[in-house]
């Protein structure tokens, strides 16, 4: 399927990002509630993809985002699913834990989507660029080339800056790694506001999203978000997802680390806002909490 890119032209006002609901109905519930409460329009909400994953209400979660009006870019689970393919594309390596549980989620909701959810991810582009504050904004799931690609805020700068070759923009807003983060290079801005599916393997079962705001010139601020988890941990085992999962909606530490570079390993259990503040203090122009 060709890419399809979307061009929204100049949006202002505050404009809220996030990834991964990864099915998490009662995450998704919570964050419209703190939009609604902010006055952020749903068209200025954005999604770097992945609505579906690994918790127990994918058809809900589609539908509530749907009628929510927010938008979005397909995820590599997205992409998948709408082409009926056997498993979640998202890169892990075979046999891993990830991939053996991939293999009971994946089907799970392929399963319990509907035709008119899948219809529906069939016309989400690949990314959407808008500009904002005077700078062009570019989403991506992983990288520009490739949709599972992995990013962390430790991947050298030069595997950024392909993306960036690619788009002409001044910030991209990525997601699939599951850890909110940023880059500055000169005066390009890669920014991941994490997903709100899972928490963020800091030992905390709360999760991440960002909101960019133009009031006084470009800042970019971090949030994190309580929601429901205990429903959301119950729903998972009564519907034989894994219970590993399950379990890190409750501890806020991932079942393993397979896929994270060995700087973000050594942050297990941190608090991310220290280390955000730490990269902060390096890029005083840049607002961020």
């Amino acid at each position: 399927m060709d890419k399809k890119t979307i061009n929204l032209g100049e949006i202002r006002g505050k404009v809220l990002l996030f990834g991964g609901v990864y099915s998490n109905l009662q995450a998704l519930e919570s964050l419209i509630t703190i939009a609604e409460k902010e006055g952020i329009s749903p068209k200025n909400c954005f999604c770097t993809g992945d609505i579906v994953g690994y918790c127990a209400q994918p058809e809900e979660t589609v539908d509530r985002f749907i009628s929510w009006g927010a938008q979005s870019i397909i995820g590599n689970v997205e992409e998948q699913l709408r082409s009926g393919a056997l498993d979640c594309g998202c890169d892990f390596s075979v046999g891993s834990r990830c991939d053996n549980f991939s293999k009971e989620w994946y089907p799970f909701a392929q399963k319990e989507l509907s035709k008119d959810s899948i219809d529906w991810m069939k016309g989400l582009p690949n990314h959407i660029s808008f500009v904002f504050s005077g700078k062009k904004v570019t989403l991506v799931h992983g990288s520009y080339d490739h949709i599972s690609e992995f990013i962390f805020r430790s991947s050298p700068w030069e595997i950024k800056q392909q993306s960036f070759d690619v788009v002409k923009s001044d910030i991209i807003v990525a997601g699939h790694c599951g850890l909110p983060f940023y880059d500055i290079h000169k005066e390009l801005l890669w920014l991941n506001p994490g997903v709100i599916g899972m928490p963020a393997n800091e030992g905390k079962t709360r999760v991440w999203y960002a909101v960019m705001d133009d009031l006084n010139g470009f800042s970019f601020r971090y949030h994190t978000l309580e929601y429901d988890n205990q429903t959301a941990n119950e729903l998972m085992l009564s519907r034989g997802l894994p219970k590993e999962y399950a379990h890190t909606l409750q501890t806020g530490l991932w079942d393993n680390m397979q896929i994270l570079p060995e700087e973000e390993k050594m942050l297990c259990g941190n608090d991310i806002n220290d280390t955000i503040m730490m990269k902060h203090e390096k890029n005083k122009n840049q607002e961020v909490i």
